[in-house]
């Protein structure tokens, strides 16, 4: 996992060593010409690999936004084609990449399902397969998706992907990459909770929890919602699209919640749930206030879990009630607060520079996109993205810059 510590202020302090949160040393690495004995062809429906795909799932590592049922309730939403990318070696599988097929100013993008909706990407591989990374052919790997894809896309596009998460390096580290524009940020869950608030500014943090608690109680008090039955998640989430939608209305912002598709997938969601492993698709959690706003959602959030990981998938406040209390950064201390002890070591906000994010999380990491042109229509949208993440980045690595971006950004509401 590339990673910088930073300052509760947001300035940067020097690279750091991986956290309490890495995994275990991987085993060596098979031989190269184990690394390089495998095949591609591409499957069109997820039921002829569900088996293989949902054993690949339950390594952790694999991102939760890969998992068969997450994946299933996008495509039952939106029915773009697939073209699931399938490496085999001899009649073992050993990864699958799920990749839906989408229109783009006349060009035929082969992406992760789901992509414009996920956190972190690292497609689906064995262990074995991850532990040959550094020693794949390079040239191989893209003549083999290249000849996979002819006919179905014009370009491969693989968004969000880091180069290496918790000790594990990417396969796909290996292809033509270009650097998001956009990092996630994290927070280690230690021990106890004031372990994990002395990453953060335990004092500061404290203070500003108490102010927050007694201008919620000065306002008849509050209730934390953490889940509850699948009907109560459902109506908080249609809450969460009405306050998210004003939100960004008021912003002159786009609400890229807005079309039923998008909806429908994230009430998909929410039925997805491993009782055995406490996995879970998405869970609804909110600030619901009592006395003169009884009733009223201060804040709500969505989160979703695997194995020891917890990603903050989206969250809104109402700016009408409780402004002053932050309702939203208070939301963030019920959660984090209620993760220890559960078997959570990394709280995940997600991808985006955030004031907020920033102020919680210690560890940043960097994430990257695949561009792999198969045509040369192709050639033209990948040149066409790399030219436009590279200009975002540039922007937002100049802070002056991104202030007047974000400015114009809410005059055009684009």
């Amino acid at each position: 996992m590339q990673m910088q510590k930073l300052h509760v202020d947001g300035e940067p302090c020097g690279k750091a060593g991986h956290t309490d949160t890495d995994i275990s040393p991987l085993k060596a690495p098979p031989t190269k010409l184990v690394a390089n004995d495998f095949h591609i062809d591409i499957v069109d429906a997820m039921e002829p690999v569900e088996h293989e795909w949902r054993a690949f799932e339950r390594d952790d590592l694999n991102s939760l936004h890969h998992g068969y049922d997450w994946c299933a309730s996008w495509v039952r939403a939106y029915g773009n084609p697939l073209a699931l990318i399938r490496g085999r070696s001899g009649n073992e599988t050993v990864f699958i990449l799920p990749v839906e097929i989408v229109q783009s100013r006349g060009a035929r993008i082969a992406k992760f399902i789901g992509a414009d909706h996920s956190n972190i990407n690292t497609g689906l591989f064995s262990s074995d397969f991850a532990a040959a990374s550094r020693v794949i052919d390079p040239l191989r790997f893209r003549d083999l998706l290249r000849a996979a894809l002819g006919g179905r896309a014009d370009l491969l596009l693989l968004q969000n992907i880091p180069l290496e998460w918790r000790g594990r390096d990417s396969p796909l580290a290996v292809l033509p990459l270009v650097r998001n524009q956009n990092h996630a940020y994290h927070l280690p869950i230690l021990d106890t909770l004031d372990a994990t608030l002395r990453q953060v500014n335990a004092k500061h943090r404290r203070k500003k929890f108490r102010v927050q608690s007694k201008r919620l109680e000065s306002l008849g008090g509050f209730d934390y919602i953490a889940g509850g039955p699948e009907e109560e998640q459902h109506r908080l989430l249609d809450r969460f699209f009405q306050q998210k939608s004003e939100r960004l209305k008021a912003m002159g912002l786009p609400d890229v919640f807005a079309d039923a598709e998008t909806r429908a997938f994230l009430h998909g969601a929410i039925g997805s749930r491993d009782v055995n492993t406490v996995a879970f698709g998405l869970e609804m959690h909110a600030i619901r206030l009592r006395g003169e706003h009884d009733g009223d959602f201060a804040a709500i959030s969505g989160i979703s879990r695997k194995g020891d990981h917890v990603i903050c998938q989206f969250s809104a406040i109402d700016e009408r009630v409780a402004p002053d209390a932050s309702p939203g950064e208070f939301l963030f201390w019920q959660m984090i607060a209620g993760l220890h002890g559960k078997g959570v070591s990394l709280f995940d906000f997600g991808l985006g520079d955030q004031r907020y994010k920033r102020s919680w999380a210690p560890v940043e990491t960097e994430h990257y996109d695949v561009v792999l042109p198969v045509t040369a229509r192709g050639n033209v949208s990948g040149f066409a993205h790399r030219i436009i993440t590279r200009s975002k980045a540039y922007v937002k690595s100049h802070q002056e810059l991104y202030r007047f971006a974000r400015r114009v950004r809410r005059v055009t509401g684009r």
